[in-house]
């Protein structure tokens, strides 16, 4: 492994450097020809709308590219039924680079209760059933049809989090590593800047990819392995009719996420070996910023006309302001994804984006929607012991309680939101990213400044659930810290004289949620007068640790016969559909099945017209005589 860590804006840069900057990396041959392009170096697919936008994958690493000299075009949401569509900015001097986009395409395209959706949010007007299934192995495999001598690099939430073989929710089954699955020439997980930067160069000067099997935060195969230290988890046909071992590969790949101690991980495929290299090393706060400060012109491709991009639309306002998360929810896929090291970006960054959002996008009236990131409250947090953090190998650092090595001084945080408010046309800085409380309740004067300055009447919150044991499975804090913050979010709410509301986010079938735990949230929400409209199931998504549980029916953690912990999954259609009806426990629609779940749980009581009843009783109609 190759230690030397090269800041990503100090490699020589490409010769093509000599075009410039293109307003909008090109999607058509005419837009190559005007820029005087006669080729490109990288081509980027993507199942996505192109929006030249820091905060969509493709226009991230499109411009990060451009940086470093290389000419850039994008594919986006191609016709994937022939190899053709893949070829319509001609061959690529270097390599493809591969995306589903944004989100995990199945995540986009299907409901936790495998529906199809409607719409998705990242193509023009909404328009639904513009990509495939698993996208990117499709992507992938029309790239090597288009031109079979061409690397293909593949990358994104989608590839990142099925670079193991994993449990597929859509089809019932272990799938194998998207690798092996795409053909691709490699794989980068996690957050691609360091990867592709020196993947690009190494590439450009003739190096062929095959060799470049020990550069961070990527996955190749390899026919043999080298004499070197590494963890051999269980082979592909192991894990795919063994639940436990499934769930036992995914608890050891969250062992090596800490890129300070990690090891190299292998699986046995076959013949071959998936070869899984080390996490990369954080950004540092200069290349950060580096990447957040690139000439994004911040709107749609001009191709798309007055055609809106849903997703686009939610962001255009907002700021992000770090990365990661070391919550380590065991639902939640950005620990597996980004780390749990914070990457922060400078005061001076963020500033500067904010006055950008200010001056270059068109419809602002002065209010930022967002200041935040995977969760609003992490920004310049770390651990206080540099040696600790190199060692450590928890899964959470504030589950089930905060590490003493944590900082929970929000300080930092405090003191960007109010230079924020002090720029000239800024009305009002809204915070959507959602508020990990039981670090804000270390920060009084925190909850202080964002009840008063940040709450626009309601404030988006996840407590996911108030029982002890879906919580114990979720790695969630319990109730009371809930209970905590929205004391003092009351206070500081009426001491500054507004009238303003917590709104929960709960999950409803969550491997360890019983029948009897819905109930228990049920008459919580009724005894708060919550009356939630929108409300979800637990989705089970690639590599999470709740996954493996939902899978193997084993909490992932303690997964060794002495140490075995059987984990109840409501499993079932009608199961996932009961609970998800005691969160909508006001809706008519679903007293039927609630008294009949009432009846059968002994809880009659709970079945009438007094207050503490959670429905009321059945209208029984008498036909008349006449």
């Amino acid at each position: 492994m190759n230690e030397a860590i090269k800041h990503i804006f100090s490699y020589r840069k490409y010769w093509a450097e000599r075009f410039g900057v293109a307003p909008a990396l090109p999607m058509s041959r005419q837009e190559m020809e005007t820029l005087g392009w006669d080729s490109c170096d990288i081509i980027l697919v993507t199942g996505d709308a192109y929006v030249d936008h820091v905060t969509f994958g493709m226009a991230l690493i499109g411009r990060l590219l451009e940086a470093q000299g290389f000419r850039v075009g994008i594919i986006s949401q191609p016709d994937w039924h022939s190899a053709e569509s893949f070829k319509k900015l001609g061959k690529p001097n270097l390599f493809y680079g591969v995306t589903a986009g944004n989100m995990d395409s199945m995540v986009n395209r299907y409901t936790a209760d495998k529906k199809i959706r409607s719409d998705d949010a990242y193509t023009p007007n909404g328009e639904p059933n513009k990509r495939p299934d698993r996208a990117t192995v499709v992507y992938a495999q029309r790239c090597k049809e288009a031109y079979s001598d061409v690397p293909v690099i593949i990358g994104g939430i989608e590839a990142s989090l099925r670079r193991i073989a994993h449990y597929d929710y859509w089809s019932d089954s272990v799938r194998r590593s998207m690798l092996v699955d795409s053909k691709a020439d490699m794989l980068i997980y996690g957050n691609a800047e360091r990867a592709i930067v020196e993947v690009a160069h190494c590439i450009a000067k003739k190096k062929n990819i095959a060799e470049l099997d020990d550069i961070r935060g990527t996955a190749i195969s390899r026919k043999k392995l080298p004499d070197q230290e590494f963890i051999e988890i269980a082979s592909y046909e192991k894990v795919k009719n063994n639940p436990l071992l499934c769930a036992q590969s995914t608890r050891e790949i969250y062992c090596e996420t800490n890129p300070y101690n990690a090891k190299t991980i292998v699986q046995h495929y076959g013949d071959r070996y998936l070869w899984i290299n080390p996490p990369p090393i954080p950004l540092t706060i200069k290349e950060l910023d580096g990447v957040y400060e690139l000439p994004y012109s911040r709107q749609p491709h001009p191709s798309y006309g007055n055609q809106k991009i849903p997703a686009y639309e939610m962001i255009k306002f907002s700021v992000n302001i770090m990365r990661g998360c070391f919550g380590g929810c065991s639902f939640c896929s950005i620990t597996g994804h980004e780390g749990r090291i914070i990457q922060n970006r400078s005061e001076e960054s963020v500033l500067k984006e904010i006055e950008a959002v200010r001056d270059k996008t068109p419809g602002f009236t002065g209010i930022i929607s967002d200041l935040g990131g995977p969760t609003a409250n992490m920004y310049q947090l770390a651990c206080q012991n540099e040696e600790t953090q190199k060692m450590c190998k928890r899964f959470s650092c504030i589950y089930p309680a905060i590490c003493p090595n944590m900082s929970t001084d929000h300080s930092k945080l405090i003191h960007l939101y109010r230079k924020a408010r002090e720029l000239k046309g800024i009305k009002k800085i809204l915070i959507g990213s959602g508020v990990r409380y039981d670090l804000a309740v270390k920060s009084p004067e925190y909850i202080k400044e964002l009840t008063q300055y940040h709450t626009g009447g309601y404030l988006k919150i996840a407590p996911e659930h108030i029982a002890e044991r879906p919580l114990h499975f979720m790695m969630k804090p319990g109730i009371k810290t809930y209970d905590e913050f929205k004391t003092l979010f009351e206070k500081y709410s009426k001491a500054c004289g507004k009238e303003q509301y917590l709104i929960p986010y709960f999950i409803a079938a969550h491997p360890g949620t019983t029948d009897e735990d819905m109930l228990e949230l049920a008459l919580w929400l009724k005894k708060n007068n919550f009356r939630l409209d929108k409300v979800q199931n637990f989705m089970p998504t690639p590599m999470t640790l709740a996954t493996a549980m939902y899978h193997s029916g084993k909490n992932p953690l303690k997964t060794m016969s002495e140490n075995s912990e059987e984990v109840f999954i409501p499993k079932k259609g009608k199961i996932r559909t009961l609970h998800k009806a005691f969160l909508r426990y006001h809706d008519p629609k679903n007293w039927p099945m609630l008294r009949a779940a009432l009846k059968r749980m002994g809880r009659e009581d709970l079945i009438g017209k007094v207050k503490q009843c959670l429905v009321p009783v059945e209208k029984r109609f008498i036909a008349s005589n006449k």
